[in-house]
């Protein structure tokens, strides 16, 4: 690499021809970072309960009193039940009135309805539309007996990430950065418009799975890309700050985007949109001349890293939804963070070891996950400002690894390198969505298992070579 830098150093670092691949590339990144994470808003889970179908000839009261009331933690609807209806449409028939200053009590009319046989949602179910006014799980019903799709739809769309990573490091390596780049790109916009017309789950989960292909491979292809044609200074700023920068900004839009189209047929159209604008860039960047010149493996450590890393990272961002307030102004606010995250990544680049930057920013962000289970439920501004603060942490010393990775890879290996701990990374991705399900167990287990993820990379880290991950 640093022969090469010298031989073309007379160029200069910023001329137009850089400037132009600059600002292009980093636009590339924008469907990557607009799709990234569409499953929490295409795969919402609103608020349900059994629904008491009109030919009942029920009241609006009786409708409520057949819903069974739940105390665990705090008082809620049942989700997944009601009492048997013909029991219920009895009592109504008696000219019995409910009391619903009583629902919530376990003692008068309540205690008679809570001694009656409850059955399945077996009319199905009416979901809340406060904030959404479909999603694939309203749509296919994938509640109660059928929740565990839910998760397993989620897996399956970062298992496409994980083969997409798999096949275009090679592919890269052999054809060029440019094919995969614009060909992650092309599957990004083609198959977000099909998933918008899947008639059925397992169509839905087989699109999902193939637009999971072109995600990471995009952004994978564009950083590869970027930073062999770019040197010096600008490849740091572009690499660190910039490319990050502008794939946040896709994520940004995102929360923004469904807040507006609350149907997820109409959002998956709409994700759509920024693949297709990014096509005519083919003609305008080039390929890589390092790549065209040139025609290693890494510690099986740095694979530990991006796992423990892509597990904290994506478990956050499930465990969202856990958390009170908006869940549109939540998923802005935990995206927005990693602006400063990348900033600072970037700065740290400049100046200070790889090594130092990336255990203090790590330890920062768990120390912050681990702490949430102090503040969780009891003071909610708290616990947003430590999901925010562990944020930080985890995304500053991810891009501090993305750098060192990509310097200590050779060039004719540089994308099967990256897209190989990307593969892994997707791993834990993969893994994530089915934190939330530790909340069964313990109510702070989930954010415990992203914590301790973190300081376990940490470990790894400081058990490395100093020399094999720091520079100079």
């Amino acid at each position: 690499m640093q022969d090469y830098e010298e031989s073309v150093s007379f160029l200069g670092t910023w001329g137009p021809f850089q400037k132009r691949t600059f600002f292009l590339l980093c636009l590339t990144t924008i469907p990557s970072g607009y799709n990234l994470l569409a499953v929490i808003f295409l795969l919402a889970t609103p608020p349900h309960q059994c629904y008491i179908p009109d030919s009942s000839n029920l009241s609006q009261d009786w409708i409520q009193t057949s819903i069974p009331v739940q105390v665990a933690g705090r008082v809620e609807r049942s989700s997944c039940s009601r009492y048997e209806l013909n029991l219920v449409q009895n009592l109504s028939a008696l000219g019995t009135s409910p009391s619903l200053d009583l629902i919530h009590n376990l003692s008068g009319p309540e205690f008679l309805l809570s001694s009656l046989k409850q059955e399945g949602c077996k009319d199905g179910w009416t979901y809340s539309t406060e904030h959404y006014q479909s999603t694939v799980v309203t749509e296919f019903n994938l509640v109660c007996r059928d929740q565990w799709k839910q998760p397993l739809t989620s897996v399956v769309y970062f298992m496409g990430g994980l083969f997409g990573c798999f096949i275009s490091g090679q592919i890269s390596d052999r054809f060029g950065r440019k094919p995969v780049l614009f060909g992650a790109i092309t599957a990004l916009s083609i198959f977000s418009s099909a998933v918008a017309f899947a008639p059925s789950w397992p169509v839905f989960t087989m699109l999902f799975f193939l637009l999971g292909l072109g995600q990471i491979t995009s952004y994978i292809a564009a950083f590869v890309l970027g930073s062999e044609i770019l040197i010096g200074s600008t490849r740091v700023l572009f690499s660190n700050l910039c490319l990050p920068w502008v794939y946040v900004f896709g994520m940004m839009v995102l929360p923004v985007t469904a807040y507006l189209v609350r149907s997820w047929r109409h959002l998956s159209l709409t994700m759509a949109v920024p693949g297709l604008a990014c096509i005519p860039l083919w003609w305008l960047i080039s390929e890589s001349p390092r790549w065209l010149v040139s025609r290693g493996r890494f510690q099986e450590a740095e694979l530990l890293l991006r796992f423990s890393l892509s597990v904290s990272y994506f478990g956050l961002s499930f465990n969202m939804s856990g958390l009170y307030g908006n869940p549109f102004l939540n998923y802005f606010l935990v995206t927005a963070v990693e602006l400063p995250a990348y900033a600072a990544s970037w700065l740290a680049a400049r100046s200070l070891p790889r090594r130092l930057s990336y255990i203090s920013f790590t330890l920062l962000g768990a120390l912050a996950l681990l702490l949430i289970q102090i503040t969780l439920y009891r003071y909610p501004t708290l616990t947003l400002t430590l999901v925010l603060l562990g944020k930080f942490g985890l995304l500053a010393g991810a891009g501090v690894l993305y750098m060192f990775t990509g310097e200590l890879s050779p060039t004719v290996i540089r994308n099967t390198a990256m897209s190989s701990c990307a593969m892994f990374s997707r791993v834990g991705s993969s893994v994530s969505p089915h934190l939330l399900q530790l909340a069964v167990f313990n109510e702070f287990l989930p954010w415990i298992v992203v914590g301790s993820l973190s300081v376990l990379s940490v470990l790894v880290q400081v058990a490395m070579d100093p020399n094999a991950s720091s520079r100079g």
